[in-house]
């Protein structure tokens, strides 16, 4: 089976993990062969696969720009490749295309009324906009794809309700050997960062600063996290920088100026980006993974703390439930008192975070890229021969 993946969009987040392990899982499966369509700048960190073809674009910045390029020029590409099935990655799928097309939608934002009134309570209006027009073309994929794939079971019917259209839930993957291949230590670099005092509390949130993963109310959890611990002291370490742009599309000025009236900048630690080589150090450097985002779809970096044994506290949404089940404990999604209690509650006992970090080890050996990519193959095989009804039922 040949397949074409067109994967322009991966240029961050979870678009650009899912292709660096996706290709891997390809190159070790012989009897298929791949084209994919990718931002020159990832090109290189791909390595020469033998069953693996690269298509290199640079294409129009932003969604519209790379939405009405793909309309113009990928039914040209996919055609000349021969290939059987499209895959077409980053929420936008070609109208018409020329072969049987599997879209992997993964951005809840579109459906998500919490983000709606954050944009509004913010002024963020060009934000609203934009992800409005976003969200109808995302709308009009689902319709245009085959079948519609959603990297969790919640998001898979969170499309369904909001499209009627066909869509599946296949978790992603997580590949142990990529993310412990470092057998060293922490780099000095961000160790002199940490504080290594022994009468600490580390906690730990990893992504870049955006709107919707709430990075306020785990701010604002601080404080009271202080005043339960007495004199111990709580050090939170972010894999962002608040003092710029971490994107040109979100403002981290609110996020600076609650630390300054908080009074919390000694307590918060801005790493900046982690390589992925050496996020596993970092991870395993604190004692609590923390997450107050009030939308997701899929969250990689719980799967990377589980593995690492940390206990979670994470935001009641059912895709975290989905993921952590019985290794984390929730709390809801804007109460930084609440996110407080559930921090303390581990803190004060052993048995419980002994208990969640088992759990955490035994769930994080659920996800697998390998397996992944087996659901994708029997779903694409399946849009070949003409059996609808598998992605009805997958």
């Amino acid at each position: 089976m040949h397949l074409f993946i067109n994967c322009l969009a991966a240029n961050s987040g979870s678009g650009l993990t899912y292709v660096r392990n996706i290709v891997p899982q390809i190159s070790a499966r012989p009897e298929l062969r791949a084209t994919l369509a990718v931002p020159s700048k990832l090109r290189s960190t791909l390595g020469s696969p033998p069953n693996i073809s690269f298509v290199e674009m640079d294409i129009p910045a932003g969604a519209a720009g790379r939405f009405c390029w793909e309309q113009s020029y990928l039914r040209g590409m996919v055609q000349k490749s021969a290939a059987d099935v499209l895959i077409s990655a980053g929420n936008f799928a070609l109208w018409r295309s020329p072969v049987p097309q599997i879209l992997l939608s993964g951005n809840c934002l579109y459906t998500c009324p919490d983000f709606n009134r954050d944009l509004l309570d913010r002024r963020a209006y060009r934000i609203w906009l934009d992800t409005w027009i976003r969200a109808f073309f995302a709308r009009r994929s689902v319709h245009w794809a085959d079948c519609t794939v959603a990297p969790s079971q919640t998001f898979a019917e969170t499309l369904q309700s909001w499209t009627e259209g066909k869509v599946v839930g296949i978790h992603h993957g997580f590949d142990r050997e990529i993310f412990f291949e470092d057998d060293g230590c922490l780099p000095s670099a961000i160790q002199e960062q940490i504080d290594a005092g022994a009468d600490l509390l580390r906690l730990i949130f990893v992504s870049h600063y955006n709107y919707y993963r709430n990075f306020e109310t785990l701010l604002r959890a601080l404080p009271y996290i202080k005043e339960r611990l007495g004199g111990r002291r709580v050090q939170l370490l972010l894999t962002c920088k608040l003092t710029e742009k971490d994107s040109g599309y979100y403002s981290a000025k609110a996020a600076r100026g609650l630390i300054r009236q908080l009074g919390i900048s000694d307590e918060v630690v801005e790493l900046g980006a982690v390589p992925y080589s050496v996020l596993q150090h970092v991870i395993r450097a604190c004692h609590i993974y923390v997450t107050a985002a009030y939308a997701e779809t899929f969250a990689h970096p719980l799967v990377e703390a589980m593995a690492c044994g940390l206990p979670i506290v994470a935001s009641d949404l059912l895709v975290h439930r989905e993921i952590c089940g019985g290794a984390a404990v929730y709390f809801p999604r804007f109460s930084p008192q609440m996110l407080a209690e559930r921090v303390v509650e581990l803190d004060r006992s052993l048995a419980l975070r002994n208990e969640l970090s088992e759990a955490a080890l035994d769930r994080s050996r659920d996800f697998s890229w390998r397996d992944h990519l087996e659901r994708i193959v029997g779903l694409a095989r399946s849009l070949e021969c003409g059996e609808m009804e598998y992605a009805h039922a997958a």
